[in-house]
């Protein structure tokens, strides 16, 4: 199972876990995020595959974070979880950079529009990022502001949840994403029983997705 972060559409999910997935002859369903209900749609597609039996919850940023809370919660559901660019710990995000990002993107977006805040976001943002966002804005528009609200709303795992967590989970970390900090993943290394902390940096992300699940699986490996 793999879940998108804030913003973020199946399609980038799949480009990052398929490959690997498909080496190890695994199915993948990438969830879609529903901006009406983003963390709800997430739960409920983890519940209805886990009918078919232990899933590998895979997810980036808050995808990460959803994951991991519902591995905790179910963990006879569920095999492990790779958590791609975690963001932050516990339920104060009032210093949280990826919280304060997608409530300031959907304040502008309210008061400015889509196509105006699209432009914003590409003159400041790597060419990968901003053509991937592109899409998966305007997909979900016009609740694309209801759903970064969502996540900026959203309370992180916090110390306890992680470390009473035995699921065993891979935290992947961009070492120079200032969105999701370094030290946040080492923290979740840190907290987590049964855990592996593995390094990529944004440009080798954004040169090919797929170095998520590569990175993640190889771990399980």
């Amino acid at each position: 199972m793999a879940l998108p972060g804030t913003g973020s559409d199946a399609d980038f999910a799949r480009r990052s876990f398929e490959p690997a997935c498909r080496e190890r002859e695994l199915d993948l369903i990438a969830v879609e995020p529903d901006p009406r209900g983003v963390v709800a749609g997430y739960r409920a597609a983890l519940d209805a595959a886990a009918e078919r039996g232990p899933v590998l919850a895979a997810g980036i940023s808050l995808g990460a974070a959803v994951a991991l809370d519902w591995a905790a919660a179910h963990p006879d559901r569920v095999t492990g979880v790779i958590a791609a660019l975690p963001a932050w710990t516990g339920a104060d995000t009032a210093d949280c950079p990826a919280a304060r990002s997608a409530a300031y993107t959907a304040a502008q977006l309210r008061a400015h529009g889509l196509d105006a805040v699209i432009a914003q976001m590409r003159d400041g943002s790597p060419a990968w990022l901003a053509a991937a966002l592109t899409q998966s804005w305007r997909a979900q528009w016009p609740d694309l502001p209801r759903a970064l609200q969502e996540a900026a709303d959203y309370k992180w795992p916090g110390t306890e949840r992680l470390a009473t967590t035995e699921v065993p989970t891979v935290i992947i970390t961009a070492v120079d994403d200032p969105v999701h900090p370094l030290p946040v993943a080492e923290e979740w290394a840190a907290l987590l029983p049964h855990s592996a902390l593995a390094r990529i940096t944004l440009d080798e992300l954004g040169a090919d997705p797929s170095i998520l699940g590569h990175t993640g699986l190889s771990a399980f490996d």
